[in-house]
């Protein structure tokens, strides 16, 4: 190609709407170029994330309504919002309360809290003693994380169906179990029994997975560490306190974070276990009154449930940038 050729596909190039964006991009910062990558991705998440959440929050604004095809009544503001909270709606709307301090165990928002706050926290403890076992050097560790896992592998429903028959009278060894450390004899069909048997089997098959991402911290740690700490005279119990635990920190939020965000969504182990009608999380109770066809209640209860899931993620956002010096 001649000089002149060169030079005419050169500025051909540089000429038109594509270059132009080509030179507007090169000129961007490495904050706005970062920005600029993750648009899609912001795109992507209004579309599924955000219009939805915005289309429920307006559908919990109007009334319930069951006349001819018509689904929704007129608009009536915030009063979805506060006969949810005081209590005031019927049971066809829904047939689980929302809260009640007289029925805790009965109540959508604090069966839920006792589920995520007492299963995350045996999940992190378990899981954290697994962690560290794994992250020392002995013959069959490789075998030892397989069994480990298994149980995470474990699809929700087929998990239970194993519990609910392990806790089934007349089937399972876990009814015997259960009385000798003064359950009934129908654990599962009981509202405060039945919460605490459910937390036990997601304890069982998602401790793996805090164990896993805890992991993933242990080994990240440089061990020198240890050998300074050593020399230094520190013991086993000052190693773990002033090395592992803050050092692990961060990939422990996150862990307890994903974990979180999950138990507060529980649906699927409830539902097959004891029913939803024996223990009614949040999630329970958005797709029970909607069963029942009224949506706008269940908009109302949806829409809750997102906000206090958000509020969660975001205590726990601003708690890893601390433990990581950003804030």
């Amino acid at each position: 190609m001649s000089s002149e050729q060169q030079t005419e596909s050169d500025v051909q190039r540089r000429s038109g709407a594509y270059a132009g964006a080509i030179r507007w991009a090169e000129n961007l910062n490495d904050t706005q170029f970062a920005y600029l990558l993750l648009l899609p991705s912001f795109l992507l998440l209004f579309v599924i994330a955000i219009a939805p959440l915005v289309m429920t929050f307006d559908l919990s604004l109007h009334s319930d309504s069951l006349r001819g095809a018509q689904q929704v009544g007129r608009f009536v503001g915030l009063d979805n919002y506060a006969a949810l909270l005081t209590g005031r709606l019927d049971t066809v709307a829904l047939p689980n309360p929302f809260v009640d301090p007289s029925a805790p165990f009965q109540s959508a928002l604090f069966v839920t809290a006792i589920f995520t706050v007492v299963s995350i926290l045996l999940e992190t403890v378990i899981g954290f003693g697994q962690a560290l076992v794994l992250d020392q050097d002995f013959r069959g560790r490789r075998w030892v994380r397989v069994a480990i896992i298994l149980p995470w592998a474990v699809p929700i429903v087929i998990q239970g169906m194993i519990f609910y028959l392990i806790f089934t009278p007349g089937i399972g060894f876990g009814v015997g179990v259960a009385q000798a450390i003064g359950f009934s004899g129908t654990p599962l069909t009981n509202p405060a029994e039945a919460i605490w048997l459910i937390i036990l089997a997601d304890v069982w098959k998602t401790s793996a997975f805090m164990a896993l991402l805890i992991l993933a911290g242990l080994q990240s740690i440089d061990r020198s560490l240890y050998d300074v700490a050593k020399v230094a005279g520190a013991s086993k119990w000052q190693q773990f306190r002033l090395v592992t635990l803050p050092l692990v920190l961060p990939t422990l939020l996150v862990a307890m974070l994903f974990r979180t965000l999950d138990a507060a969504r529980i649906y699927g182990l409830a539902e097959t276990m004891a029913g939803c009608t024996t223990v009614p999380t949040l999630s329970c109770l958005v797709v029970t009154t909607f069963s029942v066809r009224r949506y706008a209640t269940a908009a109302a209860v949806a829409f809750v449930t997102a906000a206090i899931i958000g509020l969660i993620a975001s205590i726990y956002i601003v708690r890893f940038y601390r433990s990581e010096g950003g804030i």
